[in-house]
């Protein structure tokens, strides 16, 4: 006959490995979670067109509507030396190659020597009806110090380049990350090859993709 005792002493032993599968089971779980907690935090990692800003109009929009083309971000003012010079260029470069690939996104700004001090309601009326401009225009702003919008936050660390006058402007590629920012004392005309550049290959892109 089989010893009694015997049998109660595997007992344990055969059961054992059922045991450790349930804190297993959670281990791999709590694992499973963590890694997708990751993957998602790595995905929505911010980018220019993650922010939402305040239009011209006062109405809140999401800069994600501007994903997939290339952005020239300007900080403008309407009783700026720079004022003319750039308001005609800027239409220009709209009207050349905007508006499915390539857009000016305008932020007025009272920052710098107070020379955007109207409403958003007479900035916009003075850019259409002055300078003809179509392209989009945004609600006034702080765009440097610490009432900056999150918007040109992003764009001041990603470049390391914050405005200290008006009309600075930085390139936005299609992706929403910063190509390269420039101060008022540099011309549109100048800055030109670098977005045309851009665009360029957007147009190649979508064509490859037919």
């Amino acid at each position: 006959m089989l010893d009694p005792e015997g049998s109660v002493e595997h007992q344990p032993a055969s059961s054992f490995p059922k045991v450790l599968l349930i804190p297993l089971a959670m281990l791999l779980a709590i694992a499973a979670l963590l890694l997708l907690a990751f993957s998602a935090t790595r995905q929505k990692e911010p980018d220019f067109y993650t922010f939402k800003v305040v239009n011209i109009r006062g109405k809140l929009v999401s800069l994600e509507k501007y994903r997939g083309s290339v952005s020239l971000v300007v900080n403008v003012a309407s009783e700026c030396g720079y004022t003319d010079s750039h308001y005609k260029a800027l239409q220009q470069l709209q009207r050349d190659l905007g508006p499915y690939h390539f857009n000016v996104l305008a932020f007025p700004c009272n920052q710098f020597g107070q020379q955007e001090p109207d409403t958003n309601k007479e900035i916009e009326s003075f850019a259409r009806k002055t300078y003809g401009a179509s392209f989009p225009m945004f609600s006034k702003i702080a765009v440097s110090g610490a009432g900056a919008i999150p918007a040109f936050k992003y764009l001041i660390d990603s470049t390391g380049e914050e405005p200290t006058w008006n009309f600075w402007k930085y390139l936005v590629d299609p992706n929403g990350k910063v190509v390269k920012a420039w101060d008022s004392t540099v011309s549109v005309e100048e800055i030109r090859p670098h977005v045309t550049e851009l665009v360029r290959k957007i147009i190649l892109k979508k064509k490859d993709e037919l």
